[in-house]
């Protein structure tokens, strides 16, 4: 598919966005990169910016000077941006999806009245199993963006997706749930398991079914899904919203990775996936990336010279320590280690060129020396990839 070009930083993909998505792998700094970016817009840009994280780590809100994240937004104190050097034009806020709430949330809105919704609540299966079936974790993360979105009170939204094995799972889970509430799998369950009108077909299931979990079972079953089902146009029709919001054109996606083998592989998997289901793809950010200056044609030359023949500067540094063969053999290897850094580095700088491809914007992010545990270090790693 043919994207649309002309962003020409990650400022301006902000500045055009209502909402970015930032998805990737696990381990590849996704939830600080996110994080970063809504700080450098709340920093730059002004307005009212929100990061909605699904990461349950208290590091994050650590990192803010926030109190324990929820579903409700707290603010980050302005103080902190002046603490940390960088005055705010506008507000950060921040949120963690707490997924039992917003379900709860979901089926009270959805419920044809209040004692449906107080009985689907209430049902012993429905706690279990609204954690875990149809890709729940990821389509509740998407129906708290739309609500979040419809409420108008943000300029920005950057959502930090759960790390999945599947690159299209958050992107496919509102249709896929959508589709299970039209599914002949769910009339199954919610028929009665010792009604006289079960379907010949539906019969073997119920057979064996009772014989392993029981009557009892059965029924708490076939009550929970029959009681879901009188959701299922709100569900279904809601689900299909938030699949437009998600390909809505103020909606943008940033795929965060590292350059090693696994995580890159799987950036790649979410890069096609997100182009090929037309979804816009407006950044990729590579954490810990080998320094620039590892490129240098110059500075290469000199480290081959010096690992070639060190003897002059051995000669030159020897002086004090006696030991010119020492110094050489520091030299040399000290060169060679720069040459090695520098093979992997061009080999760094062929994939980034590769990834440019599928996007405009390819912005690396430098190894840092120290983890980033605060607001300063999150606009720190916001500047490396802003402009």
């Amino acid at each position: 598919m043919d994207r649309p070009r002309g962003q020409a930083s990650i400022e301006q993909l902000l500045a055009a966005k209502e909402i970015v998505v930032t998805c990737g792998s696990g381990g590849v700094g996704k939830t600080t990169t996110a994080a970063a970016l809504a700080a450098m817009a709340a920093a730059r840009h002004g307005g009212k910016v929100l990061v909605l994280t699904v990461d349950p780590a208290r590091r994050l809100a650590d990192a803010l000077g926030v109190q324990a994240l929820g579903n409700d937004a707290r603010r980050v104190p302005a103080s902190a941006f002046t603490d940390a050097g960088h005055p705010a034009r506008g507000e950060l806020w921040a949120a963690q999806l707490d997924t039992k709430q917003s379900w709860d949330d979901l089926v009270r809105e959805h419920a044809p009245d209040r004692r449906t919704a107080r009985r689907i609540l209430d049902n012993k299966l429905y706690e279990n199993i609204s954690g875990r079936f149809v890709q729940s974790h990821e389509y509740i993360a998407m129906e708290r963006l739309y609500d979040l979105h419809n409420e108008g009170t943000y300029d920005l939204i950057v959502v930090d997706t759960p790390p999945t094995r599947n690159a299209l799972d958050f992107l496919e889970a509102p249709e896929r749930m959508a589709e299970f509430f039209s599914s002949r799998f769910l009339r199954v369950l919610t028929a009665p398991a010792r009604s006289r009108v079960v379907s010949f077909a539906s019969k073997p299931f119920f057979t064996v079914a009772d014989r392993v979990l029981g009557s009892q079972f059965l029924q708490d079953i076939a009550e929970f899904f029959s009681l879901f089902q009188t959701m299922a146009p709100g569900f279904v029709e809601r689900a299909n919203a938030v699949s437009r919001l998600l390909r809505n054109n103020r909606t943008t996606y940033v795929v965060v990775s590292t350059l090693e083998a696994a995580p890159l592989h799987e950036a790649g998997l979410f890069v096609e996936a997100i182009t090929a289901k037309g979804f816009h793809l407006g950044a990729v950010v590579l954490n810990r990336v080998l320094p620039s200056y590892l490129l240098d044609e110059q500075a290469g030359l000199v480290a081959g010279a010096l690992a070639g023949d060190p003897s002059a500067a051995a000669a030159a540094l020897a002086n004090g320590t006696g030991d010119e063969a020492q110094v050489a053999r520091v030299l040399t290897e000290i060169a060679e280690s720069f040459l090695r850094f520098q093979v992997v580095a061009q080999r760094e700088a062929e994939q980034r060129s590769e990834l440019s491809v599928a996007t405009d914007v390819v912005a690396p992010v430098p190894y840092f020396e120290t983890d980033i545990c605060d607001l300063a270090g999150l606009l720190r790693l916001g500047e490396q990839i802003w402009t």
